[in-house]
């Protein structure tokens, strides 16, 4: 496995090498977003949210790539659907300690349980859709649950 991330298009789907992580790729995956999200704040908001849209168009083609060259729908080491919803879970948000925490504890929290539509998409979908779609759901989800809480607390964005 870990000679494909020689592959630029596996090594993106693999979020790096951090979805071959032995116990919890998600998680991994996940946390590999943060210095990308990072990074991405310095951008503005359009330029974030277009990279954000790339990443997750993009993510529909190299992960039914990577699904199709392991054989496996939704390997477990495909995490670059966990990238791109954290991504949306930080968009338009600022880069704090507690938005970080907060979005990646949503992030995972909806990812993993999956409610409603989120668990639709993901019983439901095939190919990368059926990989991507109900991460970049989690994202949005976490995104208005973060944006609501800074709205009712009247945090400044």
């Amino acid at each position: 496995m870990k000679r494909l991330l020689l592959h630029p298009i596996h090594c993106l789907a693999f979020g790096f090498g951090s979805g071959l992580a032995a116990k919890a790729p998600g998680t991994f995956g996940t946390l590999a977003a943060i210095p990308i999200v990072f990074a991405m704040q310095f951008t503005g908001l359009l330029t974030y949210t277009l990279i954000t849209i790339i990443a997750a168009v993009a993510g529909l083609w190299i992960c039914g790539y990577t699904a199709r060259t392991l054989g496996v729908h939704d390997h477990p080491a495909i995490v670059w659907d966990e990238i791109a919803g954290y991504m949306i879970a930080m968009i338009a948000l600022p880069f704090t300690w507690y938005n970080v925490l907060a979005a990646f504890v949503l992030f995972r929290f909806f990812d993993i349980v999956k409610p409603g539509p989120i668990g639709w998409c993901d019983r439901n979908l095939k190919g990368g859709a059926g990989i991507m779609v109900d991460d970049l759901l989690a994202g949005a989800a976490s995104a208005i649950v973060l944006h609501g809480v800074h709205a009712l607390l009247d945090l400044s964005l």
